[in-house]
């Protein structure tokens, strides 16, 4: 990733001007000849070509909402957040409709451009994914709040475009944040089933946005925690626990609407459509962990560690019974472990749509302890009743604080989908 985060200083018009001009052309081309078709797709289908050709499995960059949070989740994740080095609206702009291209192409299994250097230039792809599929490759992009206001400042007069619940999160309990692994300007997750297929779209993104933004900070995930289809198993997280049971599915079109998506009663009309993605890097203390007794981590948990089932309980998709007690009347789930205190009861029924990754940076140098743990997606409707509300719980009494750090954290307005012919964010943009 070290090309993509290149030096701040803008490059020569020339240089960064050749590929930038050929993906304008040619999204104005494709854009046409899209809405000549007719219509658009919904951003979580999938294109397969049968049994067996999961990695060939393409999945539509057009729809109603953005791929990537209501697709059924892929194995693995690079997210990646930028800063902008310009207050130049119209550069912002310009580099949207690049990158929206570029995605078209890149999520379609093909190169964003030449693989072969013209007139002395670099190629304009990078070639590493070249012959492979696209392997259900989705690329999802928001907006921090820095994107619109910095120190009070409107840096690029779109200040009065920033929906209300895109303000900081402020400081919340747990907290030990690095602000290198915090924040951004824009951030773009890629999710797919191939991490060289990921890698390669971030990084083709990165250098097509060089002189106008530059990467701040990035995370790779590979393997997911959480599952947002009946179609999908749940899988366990670095803990050995079974993570993301009781999630949101996408088959859950009503609680989609109502805790998900943003809806028409949104005054900033291109949020519609739209959702907010809180990023967290949660560092789990792996050392520790493993030298608690099993009994200990499922107390902590409130789940069986094999089965998955609530403590008290046989099966894992069994309900979790907070009023159930032991023999010495005492609740069979404790007042401080994570199932209570994260169930939708608890948090007065206000669910989130996991999306998270397991990941691994090596280790901690002061320590020698793995650097490793949960890199946490949410996407809500509004981050500050959902997810911030229910942190503040989690992060004063949650058993599982004795093994885990917050590290790192952004929040985003990820922005409804692109119709064919249109670009990301197109309304952000429009003339009021």
């Amino acid at each position: 990733m070290s090309d993509a985060a290149a030096s701040p200083t803008p490059e020569p018009a020339r240089r960064r001007g050749v590929t930038r001009r050929r993906l304008l052309g040619a999204a104005g081309a494709v854009g046409a000849a899209g809405l000549a078709g007719g219509g658009y797709a919904v951003g979580a289908a999938v294109a397969d070509d049968g049994p067996g050709a999961r990695h060939g499995a393409t999945v539509p960059f057009h729809g109603e909402h953005q791929a990537g949070i209501a697709t059924p989740a892929q194995d693995r994740l690079v997210f990646a957040a930028f800063d902008l080095l310009t207050e130049d609206v119209a550069q912002v702009r310009e580099l949207l409709q690049i990158w929206t291209h570029a995605a078209e192409q890149l999520t379609a299994g093909r190169a964003v451009g030449t693989l072969a250097g013209n007139d002395g230039e670099p190629p304009e792809d990078t070639g590493e994914a070249h012959e492979l599929p696209a392997s259900r490759l989705t690329l999802t992009f928001g907006f921090g709040p820095s994107f619109f206001v910095v120190d009070g400042e409107d840096r690029l007069g779109l200040a009065r475009r920033r929906p209300e619940p895109l303000r900081p999160l402020g400081p919340l309990p747990g907290d030990q944040l690095d602000p290198a692994r915090s924040d951004g300007d824009l951030c773009v997750q890629a999710c797919s089933d191939d991490p060289q297929v990921a890698f390669h779209a971030v990084r083709n993104l990165a250098r097509l946005g060089r002189g106008v933004v530059v990467l701040r900070w990035t995370q790779l995930g590979f393997g997911r925690t959480s599952t947002t289809s009946r179609s999908q198993a749940t899988p366990r997280n670095l803990m050995g626990f079974k993570d993301g049971t009781n999630n949101i599915r996408a088959e859950d079109a009503g609680k989609m609407a109502r805790h998900v998506w943003v809806g028409a009663d949104e005054p900033q009309r291109w949020m519609r459509g739209g959702s907010y993605l809180v990023a967290r890097r949660i560092r789990m203390l792996i050392e520790s962990w493993d030298r608690a007794a099993i009994d200990e981590q499922e107390r902590v948990i409130g789940r069986r560690k094999v089965s998955g089932a609530p403590l008290g309980r046989e099966h894992e998709l069994d309900a979790v019974d907070l009023r159930a007690a032991g023999a010495d009347g005492r609740p069979l789930i404790d007042v401080d472990a994570h199932v209570r205190l994260a169930s939708q009861d608890a948090k007065d029924g206000i669910p989130l749509l996991r999306r998270g990754y397991s990941f691994t940076d090596g280790i901690e140098p002061r320590t020698g302890q793995l650097d490793a743990g949960l890199f946490f997606i949410a996407y809500q409707r509004d981050p500050h009743r959902q997810f911030a509300a229910l942190q503040r719980r989690l992060g004063t009494t949650d058993a599982l604080n004795e093994y885990i750090k917050h590290v790192g954290s952004g929040l985003f307005a990820v922005p409804g989908g692109v119709r064919p012919g249109g670009w990301i964010a197109e309304g952000l943009f429009a003339r009021a």
